[in-house]
């Protein structure tokens, strides 16, 4: 079996036993989800304390072992490590400092990254991969957006100071903490720690709040037109693939008669 096939297999995209693998990986990834949770319940047995901790150091074996493995058939080892997943990878795997030296049990923060491999579950999604075509192909017309969104964030800051810091000078202290009632109010979240109470204040958060509604609106929809321009793109390569498949076929076909070999006359 070939390397390339190695990582078809781990990322579950190989036609004959990528499936399985996929869904034991996927199964394994929550069920470490599960056992961090129950590991906070308070007054837990001594067998149950055993058992998840029997169960995380398989747990952490299995990543490292799959680490290693894609280190090794990675085709770029070098580039593989230092991408996004292959960091992901390894951050799964670093909770085993934990488990063979048992003297850094107390650096609790560690155990946070147990979490990562929760992001493993995204991993080889094709879903995520549509996802993340779209994100590039709009990319230059989201970074437009969130440019023109930085630049409201800060008007809206400025004005809303100007309106209300005589009025709630604690409240509205300054232009910086201003500018939490405006990622606050552009969002449409509210949480209700500052508010306007001035007519012109009212005011100025109405056209705010639909200039919010405009910009966030804009971008989905840019992303809902990029993913349905991609799942379109692939449905046209795949119909592409399969008539010059089929055409192919039908050339060796008719090719095969003129490639046997003539017989001989008597």
């Amino acid at each position: 079996m070939r390397r390339e096939e190695y990582i078809q297999i781990l990322d579950g995209t190989h036609p004959g036993h990528g499936r399985t693998i996929a869904i034991l990986h996927q199964g394994l990834i929550v069920a470490s989800g599960l056992a961090i949770s129950l590991e906070t319940i308070p007054n837990l047995p001594n067998w149950a304390y055993t058992a998840l901790f029997g169960f995380e150091s398989m747990v952490v074996a299995v990543f490292v072992i799959e680490y290693l493995a894609r280190v090794v058939c990675a085709p770029r080892p070098f580039r593989y490590i230092f991408s996004f997943w292959g960091i992901v990878d390894l951050l799964s795997c670093l909770p085993a400092l934990l488990i063979v030296q048992q003297q850094w049990a107390a650096i609790r923060s560690l155990r946070l990254l147990r979490l990562v491999r929760l992001l493993k579950l995204l991993h080889a999604n094709r879903a995520l991969m549509r996802l993340e075509l779209a994100l590039a192909e709009s990319r230059g017309e989201l970074l437009v957006f969130a440019f023109l969104a930085g630049i409201i964030l800060y008007i809206a800051g400025v004005g809303i100071f100007i309106f209300e810091h005589d009025v709630q000078p604690e409240a509205f202290s300054s232009i910086p903490k201003s500018l939490w009632w405006a990622v606050v109010s552009f969002t449409t979240v509210g949480y209700g720690d500052m508010y306007p109470v001035t007519a012109e204040g009212r005011l100025f958060t109405t056209f705010i709040l639909f200039i919010g509604l405009g910009v966030i609106a804009v971008p989905t929809a840019i992303i809902t037109t990029s993913l349905i321009n991609t799942d379109l793109k692939e449905t046209i390569e795949k119909e592409v693939e399969e008539e010059i498949g089929e055409i192919e076929r039908e050339v060796r076909k008719d090719l095969a008669p003129l490639k046997r070999k003539p017989t001989r006359r008597p």
